[in-house]
């Protein structure tokens, strides 16, 4: 009681700093000495407390404990979706491009993030999950809006975590990480790096017993309980969740018929295809011989890198060339230094649009100025035709030689052409023999 009282008079006698200073009327002392007798003495000993100001007001007529615009207090999920549901429907019927529309759109995408983030807790997760073969990497970028390749829905950066699979970049919440049924595609390209080649191998809905060809769930053509979507890599059919429409170009169509139209794929095909697009796999003289019948590209092509071999021999002799390291000019593509006959979708894809066909052919006349004008070493590994014995030095890479495939012996065309007709060309091979 005696703390009651204590509080009653302090609240009384002391100022409120907030109110503004009026002058005091008669009145006002009346109520002043009223409200003095009334209150209680004090125990002796204890300070009284007297102001001669009016009495301080604390305000509590206001409501300050009333809800601010745009704070929710749902605290569960089935709260937040009875809030969101009430916020669609406010939306509807608010007029069009108003401000409370706007302020009302806002709202809806607060309450739609804290429902997220109340489904997937920010919660201390590993850097590093090794899942199916998939090496799984803990993202830090907040700001990039990503979809998961398991759900199908957005990754929200800055309230939700989220992996990366660092072998064929799959992405999904941390969440969906256990639910993951699908191996690492890099596992696939470093076992058994081969395309197929036959082009939608198309086998029916009914060989996959009316499921998708990976998650297994049940699909028809009629969209019911979900859409079959074909792949055209593999010919099988897939539900939405594996299967995004994503476009490429189909390898077996490009070694068949030269086409590099982009058709629809499913998301482990397009992950395949992107992880094998610059491997050299195809073996087109095998695969598809008359191709170079009809595509002329690949006939200029195929002589380039013919040329650079030949060129090789001089460069790993040369320490000038080790030296300015000219063999990395095809970094990018170290088969063209090793063989002629295998060759990259990426290579074919260049080859076509024109790319490959100019860096070549810089490549060549740069490793061709080496040899025969900048190097004297190399120059001094230079031919004499020994069927004209003209002056000119030739080397294997021109474009009016001839090479011997016995000894290797170097001579113009024309005149190997002209021993040819005379028949004077029949000799075993000097070399052979030795």
């Amino acid at each position: 009681m005696e703390y009651d009282e204590k509080l009653a008079r302090f609240r009384q006698v002391h100022l409120n700093p907030f109110d503004k200073q009026h002058e005091r009327g008669a009145g006002e002392e009346a109520l002043d000495a009223r409200a003095g007798e009334a209150l209680p003495e004090l125990p002796p000993g204890e300070p009284e407390f007297r102001c001669p100001e009016r009495v301080m007001d604390l305000g509590l007529s206001e409501d300050h404990f009333a809800r601010p615009v745009g704070l929710f207090l749902a605290s569960d999920v089935q709260q937040l979706r009875q809030a969101i549901q009430e916020c669609k429907e406010a939306i509807l019927e608010l007029p069009e491009h108003s401000e409370k529309q706007k302020d009302a759109v806002v709202r809806l995408v607060h309450l739609r993030l804290k429902l997220q983030e109340l489904k997937d807790p920010n919660e201390d997760e590993p850097n590093i999950r090794v899942l199916l073969e998939h090496r799984f990497y803990k993202e830090k970028s907040k700001s990039v809006k990503q979809t998961c390749d398991k759900c199908n829905t957005i990754i929200w950066g800055l309230i939700q975590t989220w992996y990366t699979c660092t072998g064929c970049y799959y992405r999904c919440h941390s969440k969906c990480l256990n639910l993951i049924s699908k191996p690492c595609v890099r596992s696939k390209v470093s076992h058994q790096a081969e395309y197929e080649l036959s082009i939608c191998p198309e086998a029916g809905l009914d060989s996959q017993d009316y499921r998708c060809a990976e998650c297994r769930a049940p699909i028809s053509l009629r969209g019911v309980p979900s859409e079959a979507r074909q792949c055209d890599y593999t010919g099988q059919y897939y539900c939405s969740h594996c299967h995004w429409n994503d476009l490429a170009v189909i390898p077996a169509r490009v070694v068949h018929n030269w086409d590099f139209e982009p058709r629809k794929v499913s998301r482990g095909s397009m992950r395949y295809l992107s992880l094998m697009v610059s491997r050299p796999v195809l073996r087109l003289r095998e695969i598809n011989p008359l191709l170079f019948n009809y595509v002329e590209e690949l006939v200029e092509i195929r002589k380039l890198r013919q040329d650079i071999l030949l060129m090789k021999p001089y460069f790993i002799t040369c320490r000038e060339a080790m030296a300015a390291r000219l063999l990395l000019q095809l970094q990018d593509r170290q088969h063209f230094v090793e063989n002629d006959e295998m060759y990259s979708v990426q290579d074919l894809l260049d080859t076509h649009s024109g790319r490959l066909g100019c860096s070549l052919a810089e490549t060549h006349t740069l490793f061709a100025k080496h040899i025969k004008l900048d190097c004297e070493r190399c120059q001094a590994k230079g031919f004499v035709c020994e069927l004209c014995r003209e002056g000119d030095v030739l080397f294997p890479f021109d474009s009016h030689t001839s090479v011997c495939a016995d000894c290797s012996a170097v001579f113009h065309r024309c005149a190997r052409l002209t021993l040819r007709k005379q028949s004077l060309f029949q000799e075993p091979c000097p070399d052979v023999d030795a």
